[in-house]
């Protein structure tokens, strides 16, 4: 938005954004001048801010009133005048630090406990995604005895998720029974050609592997682990693309937040956050608005290409495993939102947990 504003103009526009961000209540020039040192006369105000209306960047919700910020506004303040809350950022890292155990918890646990965090410091619906499979490989596989005729495989994925399948041995042709330690030899050399082969490579390569260099004495193996990796390939496979959205805070933004207290809105975003997912999701992974140098991305109003959520603001940012961004963490709350600390908020975790998945995936 190309609009030149005088830095007087800027000052009453950040004024305006304060005021109305802490009391929800339209704001007038003898407010501002009460509550900001503006060192101008009412009169000076009042011109300010009827040049920010007539640009678009206030408006007046009813005659008589003061006026309050458009979408176009927030965006101007969003982009030009505020900077992020550095004892947020603080908060946050210190509040993700203590109370997550990124290494007894599962991947799930850890990211539920970082979403409830973020909404409880934020007082907005916190939105995170699992890691995407999309672009997931191969970590680890193991092939682990169940008992004299089972086999489970386990597979482990760069993206942290674990998936096992049982195999069923196929009876001895001599009906002589297997020797444990034999087995246990046997086991050891598969997983270890199997890591050997596979680590590294994609789900969709996973079926290239040449099972014949298993080699005679793993013949009887191999039909068994070849059927056994590509049902996993292909569970998985079917996941690309999808991330499950994990939702904390809305209990919390009902409380805080007046705008939600409206019944049928909140139905429709209820209905977009438990039913709906598949629209909302891509939300976090389309190109938006960036701020804070490309690090979040800040959507307000109807920047949001859904309805139920046109007058709210989203802010988000990827986290990232090495090079590749896995997985989206953000906040939703009214356009009403105190973005330096929102912004603060979303960066703060979304560097945590890109720092917690490089380090537990090493």
């Amino acid at each position: 938005m190309h609009i030149k504003l005088s830095n007087r103009q800027q000052h009453v526009l950040w004024a305006t954004v304060r005021h109305y961000v802490a009391t929800a209540r339209p704001v007038g020039s003898e407010a501002l001048l009460e509550e900001f040192d503006l060192n101008v006369s009412s009169a000076t105000v009042r011109n300010a801010m009827g040049r920010l209306e007539k640009v678009g960047l206030l408006y007046q919700p009813h005659t008589s009133a003061g006026r309050v910020p458009s979408d176009s506004g927030y965006r101007i303040y969003v982009d030009k005048l505020l900077t992020p809350s550095e004892i947020m950022r603080q908060q946050v890292q210190q509040a993700l630090s203590e109370q997550l155990n990124w290494e007894a918890w599962s991947l799930d646990a850890a990211l539920r406990g970082a979403a409830h965090i973020l909404a409880n410091l934020s007082g907005y619906i916190a939105l995170i995604t699992l890691p995407q499979t999309i672009t997931t490989s191969l970590r680890h596989i193991q092939l682990v005895q169940v008992d004299s005729h089972r086999l489970m495989l386990i597979v482990v994925l760069d993206s942290f998720e674990t998936q096992s399948t049982l195999i069923t041995l196929p009876q001895p042709q001599d009906d002589v029974p297997r020797q444990e330690s034999i087995l246990e030899q046997e086991l050891e050399l598969l997983s270890n050609f199997l890591n050997h082969h596979l680590r590294g490579r994609s789900l969709q390569e996973i079926n290239a592997l040449d099972w014949g260099e298993l080699g005679r004495e793993f013949d009887h193996y191999a039909q068994l682990l070849q059927d056994s990796v590509s049902e996993l390939g292909q569970r998985l496979t079917q996941q690309v693309g999808y991330s499950q959205l994990l939702v904390s805070g809305i209990a919390e933004v009902l409380r805080r937040q007046p705008e939600f207290a409206e019944v049928q809105q909140m139905q429709m975003i209820m209905q977009l956050l438990e039913v709906e997912q598949d629209q909302l999701l891509p939300l976090f992974f389309e190109e938006g608005v960036p701020s804070l140098e490309g690090r979040v991305t800040v959507r307000i109003g109807t920047e949001n290409s859904l309805e139920p959520i046109q007058s709210c603001a989203l802010v988000s940012a990827t986290y990232r495993w090495g090079d590749s961004a896995v997985g989206s963490v953000g906040v939703l709350g009214p356009t009403r939102m105190v973005y330096e600390d929102a912004i603060a908020l979303v960066a703060a975790t979304a560097d945590h947990l890109s720092d917690v998945t490089s380090t537990t995936g090493d």
